[in-house]
């Protein structure tokens, strides 16, 4: 435990208003107040601290429950140290003080200071990021929201193809695609099938490089029986699907542009760095990661982004925890029960999910140990899980030694006695 902080803050955030405790070594409230959201506010509150505690920002402590955002971007830029806490900790923690279940900003701001002061290994340390994972987090995130809205896209022109025009659905998977909505535009309807000539739908296909079948097979495809649609119907689901069809282009260039700024991001973070000596650097952590198999333009983006201060730390626990990859034991008595993780960070544990999906068929060895955990009778996702567990303790490993991946490598044997 750090003795070298004197003064320690609870800071409960809020939307508009937010609420701070400072308490001194023992525990006594010296200060309170509210404090609006706004840049002046704020600096205005770091001064305080200061004038009220008499100690430089860095013997403050600062503990507060969101480990990120503007505040804490701010009171680690002018020096303070900054503790972030699970809400749930925090729940516990109020038990301390009342166990009634009453809870008020205050009483919260309170319960931060006096836990920082009493039990700060239950608080994680923060830092501040370096500026282009803060970049690559934002555009990782973007990009990941664009997918989403993307899927969302397609399904609502599946349900209307479905409504009017289900033999387009066997011409491709990815509706979005803009070769698929080409392919569509050209014969919207049963009744333009129909009208359509095979050149004409052979330039559509040439010009959108679309090779999976050749125009008079899509033609046969297209002229099948129609559906018996109500009167309008059709009319209604092409209008629909035009104006879908417009946002999914949109979408589709946005997010074009994100991956090209993930790709120049994790780019720039790639390249060495050159010591002081003018020698270059150790092997940078991208390379490194990026050398693993199964870890593509997405999954290392959101490790860069999401698990940048474990992998810093080449911290291969708190990375099992973070990913969800880490399984709940729960033992009473003489029963034992070990659960899935569930708390834990959606983006990292959907990135490890289809690291382990991709590396079990790229890679030889990760096919193997996927092969033997289903034969012992494990599920799909709790063998992928597994899988996903070994891949970040190579992972940490080779960060540690700095080394990139090297699929034929073998476990040195163990010295003779």
């Amino acid at each position: 435990m750090r003795e070298d902080i004197d003064w320690f803050v609870g800071f409960d955030w809020a939307s508009q208003t937010h609420v701070v405790c400072l308490l001194d070594r023992n525990g006594r409230v010296t200060a309170e107040r509210q404090v609006a959201h706004g840049g002046a506010d704020l600096a205005e509150l770091c001064d305080w601290l200061v004038a009220k505690s008499g100690a430089p920002p860095a013997r403050i402590g600062v503990a507060i429950e969101t480990p990120h955002g503007p505040i804490v971007e701010m009171l680690l830029e002018r020096g303070f140290l900054v503790f972030a806490v699970n809400p749930k900790q925090l729940d516990r923690f109020r038990d301390r003080f009342t166990v009634a279940g009453a809870k008020d900003d205050r009483r919260d701001a309170h319960v931060l200071a006096d836990s920082l002061r009493t039990d700060r290994r239950a608080f994680r340390p923060l830092a501040v990021d370096d500026a282009i994972v803060i970049e690559l987090r934002e555009w990782s995130r973007i990009a990941d929201e664009l997918t989403q809205e993307r899927n969302r896209l397609g399904n609502r022109i599946r349900q209307q193809l479905w409504r009017y025009y289900p033999q387009m659905l066997q011409l491709g998977d990815d509706l979005t695609a803009e070769n698929f909505l080409a392919l569509w535009e050209c014969a919207p309807t049963p009744a333009k099938a129909a009208k359509i000539d095979e050149a004409s739908l052979a330039r559509v296909l040439k010009a959108h490089r679309i090779r999976r079948f050749e125009a008079a097979e899509a033609l046969r495809v297209l002229r099948q029986k129609p559906l018996q649609a109500a009167a309008g119907a059709s009319e209604a689901a092409v209008a629909h699907i035009r104006v879908v069809a417009e946002r999914a282009r949109l979408i589709n260039r946005q997010l074009k542009e994100a991956h090209r700024q993930l790709d120049a991001l994790c780019a720039r973070l790639e390249q060495p760095k050159e010591s002081e000596a003018g020698q270059s650097s150790e092997q940078r952590d991208v390379a490194i990661l990026r050398s693993l198999p199964g870890v593509g333009r997405i999954n290392l983006a959101t490790l860069l982004a999401e698990a940048a201060e474990p992998l810093r730390r080449r911290d291969y626990p708190v990375l099992r925890v973070l990913s969800g990859v880490a399984p709940v034991t729960r033992r009473s008595g003489k029963a034992r029960f070990v659960l899935r993780r569930l708390a834990c960070n959606a983006r990292l544990r959907d990135a490890l999910y289809h690291w382990a999906r991709v590396a079990m068929q790229v890679d030889p060895d990760s096919k193997r140990r996927y092969a033997a955990l289903r034969r012992r009778g494990h599920s799909h996702g709790r063998a992928l899980r597994t899988l996903a567990d070994r891949l970040l303790a190579v992972a940490c490993a080779m960060l540690e030694s700095q080394t990139l991946f090297d699929p034929n490598h073998k476990a040195a044997p163990p010295a003779a006695a």
